[in-house]
């Protein structure tokens, strides 16, 4: 039996019409945590501690759909520590444990960000 050979193709394969992104994505983040300098308090062992304090305190489950968090980073099902009230740089606000509620990822990205976009959290 002849054995099948591939066909070269007969179009060339169109080059990208978008440009490469001015700056990588770990410049982005260095540039975000220079114009906004709390974003470093993400990055302390004081918040880390903060973090698992409240993710016990709710339980691992979601605050806002009831969700059993049991996911690892970045799963849709992975606890997010979220402000209740943006605190927008108020260190009283984000260090405030009463301020802070357990929630998925999959909430946290679509609908808190998209609330917060609108002005109603």
């Amino acid at each position: 039996m002849p054995r099948l050979t591939s066909v070269p193709a007969r179009v060339a394969g169109q080059a990208s019409r978008l440009g490469v992104a001015d700056r990588s994505e770990a410049e982005r983040h260095r540039q975000r945590d220079q114009m906004q300098p709390w974003r470093g308090w993400y990055k302390t062992a004081r918040w880390q501690k903060l973090r698992r304090k409240v993710i016990k305190r709710d339980g691992c489950i979601c605050q806002e759909t009831g969700v059993l968090l049991v996911g690892v980073h970045p799963a849709p099902d992975s606890p997010v520590v979220d402000h209740i009230r943006p605190h927008r740089g108020n260190a009283k606000l984000f260090w405030d444990e009463r301020n802070l509620q357990t929630v998925s990822k999959a909430y946290h990205d679509r609908e808190k960000q998209s609330l917060e976009a609108r002005g109603l959290s």
